[in-house]
């Protein structure tokens, strides 16, 4: 897919809640308001049921169904049947408190009625989260990006007023918007997006699901907004997504979002914070959320996304730009900010790993016209060439074992993770496929290896593309998909494994019509 191909398909519209781009707004003029029919889909014990009040214009769904999960649904849905791209949004709220903190009230955008189907779906859950969940083909597993609060231990949220949930499909895209107090629809309010191709028709609607195959759950869907043939939309704003995803369930959970570019993060090692790049500068952002604090880097006010936390978190290692004719050159400062110590005497040097012990950093150096690998003492001094190969090798990093470093090398034409032994020597090819495979981290038990991977006729590693997270099992070399999504550049640049080696940390991009931000 070409890059301009990529951009309409991620494009946003927001301006069906504006009244402009919405070719087809259907008309509640039947006994289901705008929606066509209402049925249970799976097995379930207890009918739903649809109750619609033209006069106030509500929705009461009544649903049973063991879960919205795994391979197979079990729920109520309220449906119409569509074709091109869509756009739902209602206020949304349970009646009562409910015998499940799980059950849920959905958006859901969905290929057919079959229990199994491929669908996508913004789920408000009772205990109060909001989520993206997906199964991107008819049987696969379902997952979900996680957005919003959860009641401290599960329990029954109180929501004193409806929330505000929007699904829009665009092309193979599915988005979801959330509204604040206000009302108003923002992508910055823990917004989403996923690839879930639908094909010709599908149905989009409302539903319930009790999360107990012995009871049936009530929620309630006002000011409902339906529109189809959605309009082509004009300029953009990129937003930037701060995820995590989980190895084992390959779940995703959104910890902040922002309407400008930010890259690369490093998981701090006692698990609290994470650290990024934007504007040049670095930051630190609690992993539960909140606003992102300055690190002070002195008069490095140019850093780029390649940087990270030495062994014993006392320091940063950072590369910037801001001296010799914007010429990268690693620093160290202290963890929590100060002066930049420089240690690479030429440029342009990029950082990308500490040794295990701390006392070495490995980077990539570009001298006479050619990338490759360095390493040099941390207290600086000089520097050591351990690749010599012809074509770009980048993204070095020390296995925790400290006997390797990884890294990728386009050696043989074609981008790929290859290893050698911390000396240099034994370079050897890791992965061995037709994509393009760039930035190796292995997770710190020694168990995985993480790495973007971009479609084979991508050149360098660019921003703004569909790209795959892959993850790799060191002990048999399979490799399996972690996360598909929009990114490349500065998505997953630097380490950025959570402590326990069980999430990964990445940033995550869309772009959001300019005319939408904030509209109901």
């Amino acid at each position: 897919m070409n890059k301009q191909a990529a951009v309409t398909l991620l494009t946003l519209s927001w301006c069906v809640f504006a009244g402009v781009g919405r070719s087809n707004l259907w008309a509640s003029t039947t006994p289901n308001g705008v929606f066509e029919d209402h049925s249970d889909v799976g097995k379930v014990l207890h009918s739903g049921s649809l109750e619609y009040d033209p006069a106030h214009g509500t929705y009461m769904v009544s649903g049973n169904g063991e879960s919205m999960w795994s391979t197979a649904d079990a729920f109520h849905f309220v449906w119409k049947k569509v074709s091109g791209d869509v756009s739902l949004a209602a206020d949304i709220s349970f009646v009562g408190k409910g015998r499940n903190t799980h059950r849920e009230a959905v958006l859901i955008v969905r290929q057919s009625l079959d229990a199994d189907s491929a669908d996508a779906a913004v789920a408000l859950y009772g205990n109060g989260l909001t989520a993206l969940q997906y199964r991107d083909e008819n049987g696969a597993a379902t997952h979900e990006i996680q957005t919003g609060e959860i009641e401290a231990n599960e329990k029954e949220a109180k929501i004193a007023e409806p929330e505000r949930l929007h699904i829009e499909k665009r092309g193979n895209f599915v988005y979801l918007f959330r509204g604040d107090r206000s009302k108003e629809l923002h992508y910055s309010y823990s917004g989403a997006s996923i690839r879930v191709p639908l094909q010709g028709t599908y149905y989009v609607g409302i539903g319930v699901c009790s999360h107990d195959k012995d009871a049936v759950e009530n929620a309630v869907f006002a000011n409902v907004d339906l529109a189809g043939d959605l309009a082509p939309v004009g300029k953009t704003t990129l937003y930037s997504t701060l995820e995590r995803v989980n190895v084992e369930s390959t779940d995703r959970r959104v910890v902040y979002v922002a309407p400008e570019r930010f890259e690369a993060p490093n998981w701090t090692h006692d698990g609290a914070s994470l650290l990024f790049n934007r504007k040049g500068r670095i930051y630190r952002l609690p992993v539960a959320g909140g606003e992102p604090a300055l690190i002070d880097t002195g008069f490095a006010n140019r850093c780029n996304n390649d940087h990270g936390i030495s062994p014993d978190q006392t320091s940063l290692a950072i590369s910037d730009q801001s001296q010799e004719d914007n010429r990268s050159i690693v620093y160290i400062v202290p963890i929590g900010g100060g002066v930049p110590r420089r240690i690479t005497a030429n440029s342009p040097s990029y950082w990308h790993g500490w040794s295990p012990d701390g006392k070495t950093l490995a980077f990539v150096g570009q001298r006479n016209d050619n990338f490759d690998i360095y390493t040099i003492p941390v207290t600086g001094g000089e520097e050591t060439r351990l690749t010599t190969a012809k074509g770009l090798d980048d993204g070095p990093e020390y296995s925790p074992d400290g006997k390797y470093i990884y890294f990728n090398s386009e050696r043989t034409g074609h981008m790929q993770i290859w290893r050698m032994r911390a000396d240099g020597t034994e370079q050897e090819q890791v992965t061995v496929d037709d994509w393009n495979n760039w930035f190796p981290h292995i997770s710190p038990d020694g168990a995985w290896m993480v790495f973007l991977s971009y479609e084979a006729d991508v050149k360098g590693h660019p921003e703004n593309k569909d790209v795959m997270l892959r993850v790799m099992s060191m002990s048999d070399r399979k490799v399996s998909v972690l996360a598909k999504l929009f990114g490349g550049q500065g998505t997953i640049n630097v380490p950025s494994w959570s402590p326990d080696s069980k999430d990964v940390a990445f940033v995550s991009y869309a772009l959001v019509a300019d005319a939408s931000v904030g509209k109901k």
